[in-house]
């Protein structure tokens, strides 16, 4: 009787496994077959606000169901990400996210989530340099200048950012950091805020995406000071790199990525990796963000999910040289 019982059990356990099995594969199969929310947790006008447009405009072509953008900004990216890890696990709802995540691992103790915890990587989108720029009145002409300026007045001048742990707060903490100067951080809710604060003149300078600020140093809105990647921008081939402009190793980027709640079958993560891979790494989009200075990044989720972690444990090492902390 007993062996009986355990062969029942553990055939019961085989075709529940079976069944589990099959309906995951089933509803890979299917996926989506609904419309599908993508959130963006920051303000529209920034570089996951408009590579997210795009993503979900060409996963609509691709796998045939509606992909509806929410733009969720606040508390550094938290509100519209907490928003995701409490959705359903069901491939229904999708999260853009940034390397503000990942440094938001270190840089904020009390998130109501944990990146690698709640989540499953699902697919990078894209990676790009940061562009320095600076009010068109500010009196430095060059990085050099406005190290100097920096240094001869501690602690009175300020940058932007589009809030706490972005990229380009944390470029501009690097800075900081690597010159040896004290600027003063002024987060706003969004990058198009920031942007609009230093054509205006309410902060001195910031450090922005090339791609949605090449427009304001072209038309001499602002005076882009440096780059921030290894090699200069195709977008603005006459501005140096930071290595260039007088601080050797300074190196700042933002990229982008896809995440799913966790628990969200493998299937539809497997499922949505190939098509957000198919789509970025097509020659025509390659072409297109190339002359953005925007380079597509393309990995499966085993290779994403590491590249992940590594970008959290090297960002949380800036975090704690740069002694930076929550405002």
């Amino acid at each position: 009787m007993r062996a009986f019982s355990t062969r029942w059990l553990a055939a019961v356990l085989a075709a529940a496994g079976l069944v589990s099995g099959g309906m995951a594969a089933a509803a890979g199969a299917d996926y989506p077959s609904r419309p599908v929310t993508v959130v963006v947790p920051f303000g529209p006008g920034g570089s996951a606000d408009v590579y997210g447009r795009f993503l979900a405009q060409r996963l609509q072509e691709v796998l045939g169901q509606p992909f509806v953008v929410e733009n969720r900004p606040g508390a550094g990216a938290q509100i519209g990400t907490q928003m995701v890890a409490k959705a359903a696990p069901d491939g229904y709802t999708l999260l853009v996210m940034s390397n503000t995540h990942t440094v938001n691992e270190t840089l904020v103790p009390n998130r109501p989530y944990n990146l690698t915890r709640d989540f499953v990587p699902v697919a990078p989108i894209n990676d790009a340099p940061l562009v320095l720029v600076a009010n068109e009145t500010f009196a430095a002409k060059s990085l050099k200048e406005l190290i100097e300026a920096a240094k001869q007045a501690p602690g009175k001048l300020n940058y932007a950012s589009s809030g706490t742990g972005t990229p380009y707060h944390i470029a501009g903490e690097l800075l900081n950091s690597m010159a040896g100067i004290k600027v003063q951080h002024v987060p706003y809710k969004s990058s198009g805020q920031a942007r609009t604060a230093v054509v205006g003149g309410e902060v001195n300078y910031m450090f922005d995406a090339i791609a949605t600020m090449a427009q304001l140093v072209q038309a001499n809105r602002v005076r882009a000071l440096a780059t921030t990647g290894a090699k200069r921008s195709p977008v603005l081939p006459d501005v140096p790199t930071m290595e260039e402009a007088g601080l050797p190793g300074y190196r700042a980027n933002i990229w982008l990525g896809v995440l799913a709640p966790a628990g969200t079958p493998r299937e539809i993560v497997e499922k949505l990796n190939a098509a957000i891979g198919k789509i970025v790494g097509a020659e025509d989009v390659r072409a297109a963000w190339a002359k953005d200075g925007v380079e597509p990044m393309v990995m499966g989720t085993a290779e994403f999910a590491d590249y992940l972690k590594a970008d959290i444990e090297r960002l949380g090492r800036v975090v704690k040289e740069a002694n930076m902390r929550v405002e």
